[in-house]
């Protein structure tokens, strides 16, 4: 079995992706988008998921007084911060991009326009991921 750390991460994402996969197709009831089950972007935030089970499972474990939850804090907030401006931001520049390249019909092959988080969901993938550390800690300790 994985360490109550790596099976927080784990449980997380895959937690998280599958919620995403299912917002989805109920948001776009009749035809089901494989592809949700590793994009990036959209409800919940998959990597905000995995870096808050992640805190929270050292935070119980370690304490919160620990220098890794302190690492783990920032890690965190970095990852979220991310998430809502720099990616975001990227992706909303991607788009723009993209409708340019359209309109001026040019032969230029369109780019990937990742979309990062609203700041909705990442809470969302923040509130999944205190569930999933808390859940991982109390199940795995002795």
């Amino acid at each position: 079995m994985l360490p109550p750390y790596l099976t927080a991460i784990v449980l997380a994402w895959v937690v998280s992706q599958g919620g995403k996969f299912l917002i989805a197709n109920v948001r776009q009831w009749g035809t089901v988008d494989v592809r949700q089950l590793y994009r990036s972007g959209s409800m919940p935030s998959s990597h905000t998921a995995a870096v808050i089970a992640l805190m929270t499972t050292i935070g119980l474990v370690e304490g919160i007084e620990s220098g890794i939850f302190a690492i783990a804090t920032l890690f965190a907030a970095i990852v979220m911060y991310d998430a809502v401006m720099v990616r975001r931001s990227a992706g909303e520049q991607g788009e723009a991009i993209q409708s340019l390249i359209r309109e001026q019909k040019s032969k230029v092959k369109l780019p990937r326009a990742a979309k990062g988080h609203e700041p909705l969901e990442v809470a969302g993938g923040a509130v999944i991921g205190l569930a999933t550390g808390l859940f991982v800690f109390f199940v795995t300790r002795s």
